[in-house]
């Protein structure tokens, strides 16, 4: 186990280390120079430029930055002068992963409860129903359901707040309905499959033979065993809704990361874009990490590869 654990750890720590040398050469391929003004003298965007290490080449800058991201350095933003990119992903990082904890777990518990009764009810109008669900919930994307329910249930029916965040429970129905639809919908699938799979082993025909009652051969034979193929996704599912969405927190006017990645964009502030990205790949990865040590120790056959 403990060699598993060590090859996946350096696997992990490889994948952060290539993240950030692509995100750092890719952001200096954005056309335009943040610092260019009209207004501002040309010897003060000199000194700006000096300031960020912008005016040294782009190797140098590369060693610079990597040396400083050892020691957990992620550099100072452009826009926000004076303020470290830590400091804004301890500022606003928190409110995104409130969102997404409130979206995953109502859609953990949402989807596995869908896909049980599809399984239960296989060809049969619930399937059926669900299913169509399901594919709607993953072919929709969230900058098309956010605004219609959010029209709808906020402009018209005034039951839930247009937008906001913190003041009141209701402002977290509806981006977190949104933000967690697609893992609804993935969770109904997997846990479809997986439930039909395990339904047709010898084991839980034995426990039916027995007369064992349908709930109890629910949950202790066919879900116990269904959730161990589900691990394998459960890292990117955590972390792409821990994280947040960049749309789902524009729709709804929500103070997180989200809009920071956005407007670093726009206005070229290469220390807060790659902190950013960096940030997120790291959690990502860091989540694939738990999930592979998991499984690992669940399924001892995954250990051997």
């Amino acid at each position: 186990m403990l060699r598993y654990v060590l090859k996946r750890v350096v696997i992990a720590l490889l994948t952060v280390f290539v993240l950030a040398t692509v995100t750092f050469f890719l952001s200096k391929l954005l056309p335009g120079d943040p610092f260019m003004n009209e207004k501002i003298p040309v010897s003060v965007q000199e000194k700006q430029r000096a300031y960020y290490g912008l005016d040294k080449p782009v190797i140098q800058q590369y060693f610079i930055y990597m040396g400083n991201l050892l020691r957990g350095d992620l550099g100072t933003s452009i826009k926000f002068v004076g303020r470290s990119v830590r400091d804004i992903i301890g500022e606003f990082f928190p409110v995104s992963a409130k969102l997404g904890l409130i979206a995953l777990s109502f859609a953990e518990i949402i989807g596995l409860l869908f896909g049980i009764l599809c399984a239960q009810y296989r060809n049969r109008w619930p399937d059926y129903v669900l299913m169509v669900f399901a594919i709607l919930g993953i072919a929709l994307p969230s900058m098309v359901v956010g605004p219609l329910i959010r029209y709808l249930f906020g402009v018209q029916l005034r039951w839930l707040p247009v937008g906001g965040w913190g003041k009141t429970w209701q402002q977290a129905i509806m981006p977190a309905f949104v933000l967690g639809l697609g893992t609804i919908a993935g969770n109904t699938r997997s846990m479809r499959a997986c439930m039909l799979a395990v339904i047709t082993q010898d084991y839980v025909k034995t426990a039916r033979a027995k007369g064992m009652s349908p709930v109890r051969v629910v949950l202790k034979h066919e879900l116990k065993n269904s959730l161990v193929p589900m691990l394998a996704n459960l890292g990117p599912m955590i972390a792409g809704v821990l994280m947040g969405s960049f749309v789902v927190e524009q729709i709804f006017v929500i103070p997180g990361l989200g809009k920071h990645f956005v407007n670093a964009v726009s206005t070229l502030d290469y220390p807060l874009i790659m902190g950013l990205t960096i940030f997120y790949g790291a959690f990502l990865v860091v989540m694939n990490l738990l999930v592979d040590i998991l499984y690992g120790w669940v399924d001892p056959r995954i250990r051997v590869k």
